[in-house]
């Protein structure tokens, strides 16, 4: 990890990824809560970006990231890529089709945010078209 980015990590990166099938290269996690609201601690190697995926709920559930340091990048279905830094906030609905993870070049850490909501559960799909990925600056 680098220097910049380790003095800028707030909680241990954890253990690998449990969920690493859904992943491309290598990532960490770091339960935060499971009591209440569910969160966890994500690290992400360089170029290392999660499947496309969607958090189903019948009511409320989603998911919003707490960029804590690094470079990512993350991106709906049907829109373009937008670059995350320390301090963004994303708000993923229910429902929406998506992806995140690291830039090529840079670690990337969020915090993950379960939304609560009823009968919720996780879809994950397909890979990212790494062609595209790599396109990204």
């Amino acid at each position: 990890m680098s220097e910049d980015l380790s003095n800028s990590v707030i909680f241990d990166r954890g253990e690998l990824n449990p969920y690493a099938k859904y992943f491309s290269g290598t990532s960490y996690l770091n339960m935060l809560s499971l009591e209440g609201v569910v969160m966890g601690n994500v690290t992400f190697e360089p170029g290392c970006i999660n499947n496309w995926h969607i958090h189903k709920a019948d009511k409320g559930g989603g998911q919003i990231l707490l960029v804590t340091g690094g470079r990512g990048w993350y991106q709906e279905d049907g829109k373009d890529a937008q670059a995350l830094h320390a301090g963004d906030v994303v708000h993923i609905p229910a429902g929406v089709k998506h992806w995140h993870g690291a830039a090529k070049d840079s670690w990337f850490v969020h915090i993950s945010v379960e939304v609560p909501g009823e009968n919720k559960a996780n879809e994950w799909l397909e890979p990212v078209d790494q062609d595209a990925y790599g396109k990204l600056k």
